[in-house]
């Protein structure tokens, strides 16, 4: 016998051999897995075969089924069926009680002649009822009926006659012994499972022969009283009673045999006693800590937060970080905290990185974040410490010269563009921006372009040393309204950290107008169609700009819109025009004429100037403003511009205006 692990690692030449030995029909083009297959059913056929061979079968008797029935019984009243009845004898007829009383006045040869033709007259009938009936039987039944009782002495007839019943019951007993006996042994000690299995096996025998069987058989059941009531009956109603307990299977006994009828050797390590053999744990790879991200955190309102990207605008994305509550909680967590931390994968059924370790937040130590002062608690100041925008030649141009001289831009500064459209705001807001980021790396810098054109936005990412967040005009007004609000929020945990922080806005106007889309109606509608309610979320983005005392800053500058036609500009205009603390107005006839930048210079100024730019400075500027005061925005522009050319910087210029 062979296993499939021994014929696997055997060659083709060797398999062929056993193939011919077991009797397998085989070719040398047959692949290796088949021939193992083809020895393998050989085998299972030959040991089934085997096993069916010497299998052997106990020879039973089988007893006739009766059907039941279902009856009550209460004590002996009534017919107990568990119980064979006992055959009640016939009533002897007129002719037999002739015939017996022939037999005591005939002499005895005719007493002999009317004792054989009797039985001859009763076998008669009885064959006429059962014609498969031995002779036998006949005898016996003819012996058992009882003559009719006389009185007195009994003659010497009747008592020959007696002895010669007595002798033939004995000969039928031996006779009947060796076959009633027998099966009795073999029914008492065979399992009633295997007689029930074993029924389809033997061989059927006519109702004749089962009746004889019976008849021969009897019934071992105990004396029967004169009511045909067996006497064992406890008379209690029951209709049955327990003779011999039923086995009982043992259900964690093991089979004999195998699915192919082999006999399982009792060596064979089985499942219960077999052992694996231990493997040493693998320890799994632990990936936390590997892996670092960064993100601004948005709060949720169930109280966990995500890590948003700026490559998605902080709006959800797959790069999302998840961030627990008691994560939020234990470090002190706002919406627009920038964490740089480490992650793990997600586990199964995690969709989303899970942040396992924070290592700076703003980029300060975790622990002095927890102890920082609300945005909304710090001492606001008015600017006091200039940007400078000339510093570096590479961005240096006359457009910065002049807004660094007429309308200087400090930390903290909030600081309106107003520009009507094709004015060339967007160029001049990417100069001021590139001139920061070249001379103050110190500052964060943001672009912050909302209801923009797609193009403006490619520009403004490819050109700009800044950190562009944009929402095009194609998008709906509720992303317009979270960027801008992310946006903010990034700011203000920024300055409560102590940075210096430049939102570059384009522009105010465009985000005034998604305000008044999303905010709910109150019921209360100003000129142009704008809601009572819908410029505070405005007003409060531009009023976030502040100089912070002890240190951080944050600067806005934005664009606010006019003359562009329609009412609801004018009004949101009209809004934010006393707000800001610096005002840069852009002139459309400059514009026109391609002087660039179109800068109205007399209505160009900042607030508290003096806090911004040293004595000689300021009292230089005083000299030029009163120079150009009479002229108008074309004449101040091409004077200015033309002596701005022809000074290398912008000390040379004020050292030509001597007063």
């Amino acid at each position: 016998m062979y296993l499939k692990e021994d014929l696997e690692k055997m060659e083709i030449s060797q398999l062929m051999e056993i193939a011919h030995e077991v009797g397998v029909k085989v070719s040398p083009d047959d692949s290796l897995e088949s021939v193992i297959y083809a020895i393998l059913d050989k085998h299972a056929i030959d040991s089934a075969a085997e096993s069916v061979a010497n299998t052997k079968r106990k020879r039973t008797r089988i007893a006739k089924k009766e059907k039941d029935k279902v009856y009550t019984v209460s004590g002996k009243d009534g017919e107990n069926l568990d119980t064979k009845p006992a055959k009640r004898e016939k009533k002897p007829s007129l002719d037999t009680l002739l015939a017996t009383a022939a037999q005591q006045t005939i002499p005895t040869e005719e007493n002999d002649n009317s004792e054989t033709i009797a039985p001859q007259s009763i076998e008669t009938a009885k064959d006429a009822e059962t014609e498969t009936a031995p002779v036998e039987k006949a005898e016996k039944e003819a012996t058992d009926k009882p003559a009719p009782k006389k009185r007195g002495r009994k003659s010497k007839k009747e008592l020959e006659a007696l002895e010669l019943e007595k002798a033939a019951k004995e000969a039928a007993l031996i006779q009947q012994q060796p076959e009633t006996n027998e099966p009795q042994e073999q029914i008492e000690n065979v399992d009633p499972n295997t007689v029930a299995q074993e029924e389809p096996v033997t061989e059927p025998q006519s109702e004749a022969q089962n009746m004889e069987q019976n008849n021969n058989t009897g019934y071992n059941e105990g004396p029967m009283t004169e009511d045909d009531v067996w006497s064992g009956d406890p008379g209690d109603g029951t209709d049955f009673i327990t003779v011999v307990d039923l086995p009982i299977e043992d259900q964690e006994a093991l089979p004999s045999l195998d699915i192919f009828d082999r006999p399982i050797s009792s060596n064979a390590p089985t499942a219960s006693t077999f052992v694996a053999p231990q493997q040493p744990a693998q320890d799994k790879y632990d990936f936390d800590g590997i892996i670092s991200g960064n993100g601004v955190l948005e709060i949720l309102q169930d109280g966990y937060g995500f890590l948003r990207s700026s490559d998605y605008n902080y709006l959800s994305s797959p790069d999302d970080i998840y961030v627990s509550p008691q994560q939020v909680k234990g470090y002190s967590l706002k919406t627009g905290d920038v964490v740089e931390c480490t992650v793990r994968p997600p586990h199964d059924n995690e969709k989303y990185f899970a942040l396992t370790e924070i290592k700076s937040i703003n980029g300060r130590n975790p622990q002095e974040v927890r102890d920082r002062v609300s945005f909304e608690h710090l001492t606001p100041l008015f600017p006091d410490e200039k940007f400078n925008l000339c510093g570096n030649s590479a961005t240096t141009n006359p457009s910065v010269r002049i807004v660094d001289l007429f309308s200087p831009i400090g930390k903290g500064q909030r600081a309106l563009i107003v520009a009507q459209p094709k004015t060339g705001k967007t160029v001049l807001m990417k100069d001021i921006a590139n001139a920061i980021a070249a001379n103050h790396p110190e500052a964060y810098i943001m672009m912050l372009l909302i209801d923009e054109r797609p193009e403006e936005v490619t520009d403004m990412s490819r050109t700009v040393n800044a950190e562009v967040i944009a929402s095009t005009f194609d998008e709906p007004a509720d992303r317009h309204v979270k960027i801008a609000g992310i946006v903010l929020e990034k700011a203000k945990r920024m300055v409560e950290c102590g940075h210096d922080v430049v939102i570059f806005l384009d522009s105010i106007t465009r985000l005034a107008r998604a305000y008044n889309t999303v905010s709910p109606a109150s019921g209360k509608v100003l000129t142009g169609g704008v809601d009572a309610n819908a410029l505070q979320k405005p007003k409060r983005f531009f009023g976030a700009a502040r100089n912070i005392e002890n240190g951080g800053s944050l600067t806005i500058i934005a664009t606010a819109l006019t003359d562009t036609g329609s009412k609801m500009d004018e009004v949101i205009f009209e809004e934010f025009k006393g707000t800001g603390n610096s005002e840069l107005q852009l002139d459309r006839t400059l514009a026109n004429k391609r002087i660039f930048p179109a800068v109205n210079l007399v209505l160009s100024s900042t607030r508290r100037d003096d806090l911004l730019q040293d004595p000689t400075t300021l009292q230089r500027m005083w000299i030029v403003r009163n120079f150009i005061a009479d002229m108008n925005p074309l004449e101040a522009m091409n004077t200015m511009r033309d002596r701005i050319i022809k000074t290398m910087d912008n000390e040379e210029f004020l050292a030509t205006m001597n007063g």
